[in-house]
């Protein structure tokens, strides 16, 4: 019997086709987490604790729907708009979690996602940098300077009015022999505290040598000549002397 190589071809190609069909179609169950977002916060408010920072969703589908399933992709969001300062419990929706076509949820956790928001505050404050260690032998650090000097502050406002200045991270200056310049983050204590503006913030640490000047060369100061003055004593004396004896012999 003969067979032709075209059928056999044509055959194993169906067949392949109905494989891929089969598995594409047949229903499986996928966990996945996704993050929390925020939308329409108020600009009076912080939100300064939640429950959970994800939620978990199993998924049943087919195996084509759920490979756009995943937390790059999807996320759940909570409309925070109006909301006021003290704490707020929201409750899960899935219809706010936009599944492919021939996906849905079959399970959830949590049911629901608890807030703590506070109003917002913010305050100036003096940059202080903290230094450490001490220059190289003979020299000291002479003068610090900041840029720029106050920064404003913005969070969380129980967090903000309990600040009193800003420290900068450590600036090291062991064994420096000259003046030191860094580029710095602040430490501002609170992860609900941040700046309001932009930009960087500079530390200037002055260092300078503390040797002392070699003196300078003294210049020997001339004697006085003690025996020009006694010759000049000893003429004065005999030259009256001489004009004395001079009229005498005259007369």
């Amino acid at each position: 019997m003969r067979i032709h190589f075209g059928t056999l071809l044509l055959s194993a190609f169906i067949a392949m086709v109905l494989w891929g069909m089969a598995h594409g179609t047949s229903s499986i169950e996928r966990s996945v987490d996704l993050p929390v977002i925020f939308d329409d916060v108020p600009g009076d408010v912080v939100i300064t604790g939640q429950t959970v920072d994800t939620v978990n969703v199993r998924v049943l589908g087919s195996r084509a729907a759920l490979r756009n399933v995943s937390p790059t992709k999807l996320d759940y969001r909570i409309d925070l708009s109006g909301a006021q300062p003290g704490p707020a419990v929201y409750e899960l929706d899935e219809s706010r979690i936009a599944l492919p076509r021939g996906a849905r949820i079959v399970s959830r956790s949590p049911a629901s996602i608890e807030l703590i928001l506070e109003r917002r505050g913010r305050k100036a404050l003096v940059v202080r940098p903290d230094i450490e260690g001490e220059p190289a032998p003979g020299y000291k650090v002479a003068a610090i300077a900041v840029d720029p000097p106050r920064v404003w502050l913005t969070g969380a406002r129980g967090d903000v009015m309990r600040l009193t200045d800003v420290v900068t991270e450590a600036i090291d200056v062991t064994g420096a022999s000259s003046s030191v310049e860094r580029e710095v983050h602040l430490s501002l204590g609170s992860h609900h505290v941040w700046r309001e503006e932009e930009g960087p913030v500079k530390v200037f640490v002055e260092v300078v040598s503390v040797e002392p000047l070699e003196p300078e060369p003294e210049t020997e100061a001339e004697a006085p000549d003690v025996g020009a003055d006694v010759d000049r004593e000893a003429k004065a004396e005999v030259r009256p002397k001489a004009e004395t004896a001079g009229v005498g012999g005259g007369a």
